[in-house]
Parts: C-alpha cells; structure tokens; sequence
C-alpha cells in the first residue's frame, strides 16, 4: 500500500485554492459505465473559500464551507456546488474580511470601529464558528451540514440551500459535538460531545436522537442524554472527533490532546488567539480508552489505558466471544498532528513537505481489544483469548488494564485515513474490509483498501491525482461484504481538460468502473454521504 508516486510538480496546491460556488448544475462526460442500479447523489463537505478579501485564512479546517453533488441518474452525471450560507460566511462576505475567529485564524475587531468600541468588542463574551464544513448526516427526514462546534446546518441535498441554523445547546448539555455520528437503521443517531459534569467538572456525555417521529415534529427537540463519561482532567477536555459503537457498548478514547479551557475562555480577549492555540499535550497520560452500555445506558469502570496516541477516526469496532475489538486510525505520540495542517505548510514545494512530515507524528492502523469481563485475581496475564489477534490486556497492581495493540497496516509517513466501511451491514460488527484515503506525506493521493483480518491491501493511484474519501455503496441484493462500488472525487489539476472527476470503482478490487468529468477544479472535501 505504500506510495511510490512523488509529486515534485506541486499540483496538489490546486485543491487548497478558492473556487467560485455554481449557478446551475454542469453535466459531466462519462467515461465507462455507470451502473444501472447507481441512482442518487454523492453529498461532500470541504472548504471553497481560503481567503476573503485580503485577508487569508491559515488553517486547512478554516476555509468556509462549500457544498458538493455529484447526481447519477440514468447513466448521466451532473456536478454543481454551493457554499453553505452560514453565518461566518454570509457576514465575511459582507465585511470583506474575517468576522469570527476559525480554527486557526483569528478575527480581529471591525477596524473602522474607534479605539473604545474595538476594546469592549473583545469582552462582549465567545463567538463560536458555524462554519460547517466537515460533514454531512441525515436526522430524520433533513439533513445537516456540520463542524465540531454545538452549530449544525440544516440544508437542502437537493438544491443545496441553506436552511436553519441550529444550536444544539438549546437541547441538549453538549458543549459540542463530534463531526461522526452513529446512525441506526432505524435513523436513531448517537453522538459525543463534551460537558461540564458534576461539581463544575469536565465530562463527556453521550446524546441520543430519535428517528423520524411519527408526528412529523422535530427529532432534534426530543434529543436526551444518555449517559456520562467522566474526564481524566477536571478543566482540560480532550479533543475528540470520532467514537465507536458496537450492537450494545459506545467506545470513547481519550487521548492527550487537551483543550485548555481557561485559554479557551480567555482567548477571546487576547489579541490573534484562535482555537489551535488553546491545544496543549498531557505527556504523561497517554491514552484511556471509556465503555459504556446502551440499554440499559451505564458507564463502565473498568481503566482501560494505553500509550499516547493522536485518533481521528474510527474503523469499526464489534463485539466478539467477551471482547469488544476497536479498530483505529492513529498517529503515533502526543504531539498534535492539526500542527502539521497549516495551508503554509501543505502548500509547500514537494521536498518541504516531506520534511515537515519527517517530524510530524507517523499514522497506524491498529486493533486494540478489551475484555469486557475483568477479574483482578488474573493480574499479570494476558486477558484476550481471541484466537485471531495478537492484541494484548494485562491487568496492573493498580487496577489499571495495559492495552497494547495488533498492528493492521503501518508505512513510513503512509497514512490509511478517512477510513469507511459497509456501514448499513458491517457496522458495530465483525467485519473483513476497510476502505481509505491514503495520505503520502499528507497529500491525498491515493484510494486504498484493507483487509483486517488478512492485512491485504490493494490500491487505486494515478500520478497527479488527488482523491477524497472513498464512499462504499452497496450493490442492490448483495450477499459479500465487498460486493458494491466506492465513490470518490478526484482532481487532476495538470489535465488538459476537465481537471475534476467523480471515480467510479469497483470495491472488490478497486478497478476503475467509470469516471464522470466536470470542466472546473474542485477543492479538498473532508467527508461526506451518499444519498440514494
């Protein structure tokens, strides 16, 4: 799986470049054959806007949010885009300059305000972005554009209009929550966000939407806490954009990247502080991992704890003969990898970049495994009894359970990330196969495939070509796990002509079934669904 493409020409650059939304739907030339049964629309989310006026922004997670669909109807394709009318855009737009401090750029008052105004707007109190650029889910019937703040967007798929804004604090304890939530088939949606808990105390809490009610009224308003997990620091959360699920447990890790509140609190008031520089590193905790139970809703004590880690991404994770089996996307170490994200940095001529990448922390698939049962009379000894990993729990002195992982791929600065699965069937189950993007020296460049249980991979590579997450969907009355396709869109910046594609493959072995290409560059997407 390791890349052996370099990219000296620098033409990834292309996709961290401002582009123009569309005023209509533009029709795409297929190459190949779509199939028949492929009827729907891939959603994406990115950022389309990295500068306003003359003012940039510095981090890749700043830009402002711009919507993308690919349609596939009959055989025919069509691209069109929109950015999604929040309001850190639609007041930038109106300023021309940056209003609300993004991830790694601040705002700075109005400068036509006098000396007295622009002092009191720095203690009128936090500003917290909507800028949702990160992903796109379904509750109940409408779907919601995200970041990781308690702002959600509510947006049209079809028309991809901007709807409502939504504050999920005026439902739930939530100071926020994660850009990856679990759906049941059912439409009931879990998510995690952080909390203040007991005595003022930091927490997690796990929240629960309901589906589709049968009175047409809001899911959102009838939104609960289901349960709370505690914090191993009182005043300095961890940053978390993912969680696992499995049919009865929610696996939360926690990792040593800390956000300090009293920087976050202060930070507003402090000149060009944005959200990056309230993240610091505990380098002597490592990693907890936290279970609890769905139903009835418990935590569960037992202190899982491992050697520090950077998480983004979960894989999957299931339940298995009294074990629960968390598969993971990792970057080794406490050092914060969003560091190594500035658009100053992946801008760089190629030789830079892979230098910068030779400090950052290196990424990992690994299998970690807990036992759910746990006996302090076998302190010691190794707890997993699962004949297929080489996964490890050992009980300390101090009660505390030692995980050490099975390592599923791992490549020098070769990076599986933005993994997906065959979620409607495999999720929360024991499963072969996970899809991702691989990043060579953080540059996407290539689609990649593994097989957990075998650790086969295989990959999808162009030179000068530079995919999004891969998309799985199924293929209608499919009896394999890999039966389907995998949907991914990739620009070409070099090409002559039609510079952006959606790729079509084939998931089994990660052919090319078709392309459909669009005339205009597109820019880097996180995630994204796909709607049928």
């Amino acid at each position: 799986m390791v890349s052996r493409i370099q990219h000296p020409a620098g033409g990834y650059k292309k996709i961290f470049e401002t582009c123009e939304e569309l005023n209509e739907p533009i029709p795409a030339i297929v190459v190949g054959v779509i199939p028949e049964w492929l009827s729907g629309s891939l959603l994406r989310l990115g950022p389309g806007l990295f500068e306003v006026g003359a003012e940039p922004f510095y981090h890749l997670f700043d830009g402002q949010a711009l919507m993308h669909k690919f349609d596939l109807k009959n055989g025919h394709v069509t691209y069109y885009r929109k950015f999604v009318k929040t309001d850190a855009y639609v007041r930038a737009m109106t300023e021309k300059r940056v209003v609300i401090t993004e991830f790694g750029t601040a705002a700075y008052p109005d400068p036509c305000k006098n000396i007295f105004s622009r002092f009191f707007t720095y203690f009128k109190g936090i500003e917290v972005t909507d800028n949702c650029l990160v992903n796109v889910y379904p509750v109940g019937e409408d779907f919601y554009a995200c970041t990781e703040t308690n702002y959600i967007t509510k947006v049209d798929p079809d028309t991809l209009e901007t709807l409502k804004k939504v504050d999920l604090c005026d439902y739930l304890s939530v100071n926020g929550v994660t850009a990856h939530p679990h759906i049941e088939s059912d439409g009931t949606v879990y998510n995690l966000g952080n909390c203040f808990g007991k005595n003022m105390s930091l927490a997690y809490n796990i929240v629960k939407i309901p589906p589709t009610q049968k009175d047409k009224s809001d899911p959102i308003a009838k939104s609960k806490v289901l349960v709370q997990l505690p914090s191993s620091e009182r005043f300095k959360p961890s940053y978390v954009h993912s969680f696992g699920m499995t049919e009865n447990y929610f696996v939360f890790v926690e990792t040593p990247i800390k956000i300090n509140l009293l920087k976050f609190l202060t930070a507003w008031s402090i000149w060009g502080t944005n959200y990056m520089d309230c993240f610091e590193s505990n380098e002597t905790m490592g990693t907890w991992f936290h279970l609890a139970m769905k139903d009835p809703a418990k935590y569960i004590e037992h202190k899982f704890r491992t050697s520090a880690f950077n998480l983004f991404h979960h894989i999957n994770s299931y339940e298995d003969d009294g074990f629960i089996v968390v598969d993971l996307c990792t970057w080794k170490g406490h050092e914060f990898v969003y560091n190594y994200l500035y658009l100053a940095n992946l801008r760089e001529n190629w030789e830079e970049v892979k230098k910068a990448a030779m400090r950052a922390p290196q990424p990992e698939v690994r299998r970690y495994v807990l036992p759910i049962d746990v006996h302090k009379e076998k302190q010691g000894k190794n707890l997993i009894s699962l004949p297929y990993t080489t996964a490890t729990a050992v009980m300390r002195s101090d009660g505390t359970i030692w995980l050490e992982p099975e390592v599923l791929f791992s490549g020098p600065r070769q990076a599986f990330e933005f993994p997906q699965i065959n979620y409607s069937k495999f999720s929360g189950k024991n499963y072969s196969y996970a899809y991702g993007l691989g990043l060579n020296h953080f540059i996407p460049d290539r689609i990649c495939k593994l097989n957990v249980k075998t650790k086969e991979t295989w990959v999808w590579q162009e030179p000068d070509s530079y995919p999004s997450e891969p998309i799985f969907v199924q293929t209608p009355d499919s009896v394999e796990e890999d039966d389907g396709v995998l949907l991914s869109i990739v620009v070409n910046p070099g090409a002559d002509q039609r510079p952006g594609y959606l790729l079509i493959l084939n998931a089994r072995d990660l052919t090319e079934i078709a392309r459909a290409e669009v005339e205009v560059i597109i820019p880097v997407t996180f995630h994204g669904m796909y709607k049928p």
